[in-house]
């Protein structure tokens, strides 16, 4: 008889998805395509800036690949235009630099992770099965969340249909992880989560190294959602632990 673990990863391997591949350089691209293929999906190719958001206004993507370095428009601007227009497929972000404040400024723009060139294949299989994992699981059942997809918690309300937040009736600008972060803490009231943990649910990854990027992120969300981000009243620091989101009504 099989274990779950054992029928859960058959059905990954035979849960076809679409997959975009952004890389200029076509060997490259290829050898992308190949290895993702032999995971089962369906991949296109394209290899400059303009491409990748034609194709990704054409038709819906379950994950796009996207190189940095690219002619014309580079994938941070790809990936900045994406987001504005609100096309949510999960990014996964290629970069041959190694400097922090790129990778940084990618995740926050809205990837959801990156390799840094030269990677290897299963590494590169093993972050799209991470990406694609996260994307197929179901949010807790939120008793605040609506059945149109509206959660209401003390004064703020968020439209996760329209990704629109609003603090006493005021509209708030967030990015595209800062939404993400408050939307999955909003749907699980009460419960203390780890760095490690939100890592895994809203960037797709446990990479230790990456724990900075949750810190960055919980501040800046403070900074917009509570009158006094010393003293916050809807993100709540669990000492030793780290993180939960208030459960008031």
């Amino acid at each position: 008889m099989q274990t779950d673990a054992a029928a859960f990863a058959m059905l990954e391997r035979t849960m076809e998805r679409q997959i975009l591949v952004v890389e200029d350089q076509k060997d490259i691209a290829e050898l992308i395509a190949m290895h993702l293929r032999d995971l089962g999906h369906k991949i296109d190719c394209v290899h400059d800036g303009e491409q990748a958001l034609k194709a990704a206004h054409s038709r819906h993507y379950d994950l796009i690949v996207l190189d940095v370095m690219l002619p014309g428009r580079d994938g941070l601007d790809v990936l900045r235009t994406l987001r504005i227009d609100r096309i949510d497929s999960p990014v996964l972000m290629l970069t041959a630099r190694s400097s922090e404040i790129d990778r940084v400024l990618g995740l926050e723009l809205g990837a959801d992770d990156y390799l840094t060139k030269p990677f290897s294949i299963p590494e590169l299989q093993a972050r799209v099965k991470a990406i694609l994992r996260r994307v197929e699981r179901k949010p807790s059942g939120d008793p605040n969340e609506l059945s149109d997809g509206r959660i209401s918690v003390g004064e703020i309300d968020i439209d996760t249909a329209s990704r629109e937040v609003r603090l006493r009736g005021r509209p708030i600008a967030l990015t595209a992880k800062e939404f993400e972060l408050l939307t999955y803490f909003a749907r699980n009231p009460g419960r203390a989560f780890t760095r490690m943990q939100l890592l895994d649910a809203v960037w797709g990854t446990s990479f230790e190294g990456y724990e900075h990027n949750v810190n960055t992120h919980i501040n800046r969300l403070r900074g917009k959602i509570e009158i006094d981000p010393a003293n916050p009243r809807y993100v709540l620091t669990v000492r030793g632990v780290g993180y939960r989101f208030t459960d008031e009504k």
